[in-house]
């Protein structure tokens, strides 16, 4: 009888779209993927991607940036339009190693970036890390999010931690509300000044700064981590 595998059992319904233009490295994540019992899709360039991941809906896509006819970017731009990938992880893969690249990205709306030569243990941890992410994050409502010691309410805009109340500024609270909502997701300034100050236009990256230091200074050091050149996450450590 095979040996009971529970990593197996969790992993087996979980799709993943793979997008590169280089059958080698195709062939090699289908290969140790697959042995981890998730579901492997392929496409070779950002058209495909896009067609497929409407066919299969993924749980997980992992773009190359530099491929023919349309480049990871832009099927990652495209996809985030469209309703049925507002949740979906999207992870680049890619040998450029330029920060703008990265920053394109996450721009795009990329959850993460692993860098070629691709080391295959290295990419399964990463790839079963981001798929648990939320894992740590349990929504009782609609408007409570449940992350580590903190209970988060937008309905009354206040935040528990370890069942002391804590007072933040309206701003302050957005801004947690949105990095919580998925921990270990990076969100770019762009992003972050979209979401909390879309109706203001004399904000500047100075103000995410000063509420970011407010908010450690409130809730302590060890929630909001900074990713030099790109934005801020949420990592309860």
């Amino acid at each position: 009888m095979p040996k009971f595998n529970p990593l197996m059992s969790t992993t087996a319904k979980q799709k993943i779209l793979i997008v590169d233009d280089e059958p080698d490295i195709l062939e090699l994540i289908e290969y140790n993927l697959k042995k981890e019992g998730y579901q492997v899709h392929l496409a070779h360039n950002g058209q495909e991607a896009v067609a497929e991941a409407k066919k299969v809906l993924p749980d997980l896509i992992v773009l190359d940036i530099m491929m023919p006819k349309m480049d990871g970017i832009e099927a990652c731009r495209i996809m985030r339009t469209m309703p049925e990938f507002k949740n979906t992880f999207m992870v680049f893969l890619t040998a450029r190693s330029e920060e703008y690249s990265e920053i394109a990205g996450f721009n795009v709306g990329a959850d993460d970036y692993i860098a070629k030569p691709i080391k295959p243990r290295a990419l399964v941890s990463r790839i079963n890390a981001i798929l648990r992410r939320n894992a740590g994050t349990e929504e009782v409502s609609d408007n409570k999010l449940e992350v580590g010691d903190l209970v988060i309410d937008r309905e009354s805009y206040l935040v528990y931690q370890n069942g002391s109340k804590v007072v933040l500024a309206k701003k302050e609270f957005e801004l947690l509300y949105l990095l919580a909502s998925k921990p270990g997701k990076v969100y770019t300034r762009e992003v972050i000044l979209k979401n909390i100050w879309e109706d203001s236009v004399v904000v500047t990256n100075r103000t995410i700064d000063v509420h970011i230091r407010k908010l450690r200074e409130k809730l302590g050091e060890n929630y909001v981590s900074t990713v030099k050149g790109v934005g801020y996450k949420f990592e309860y450590v």
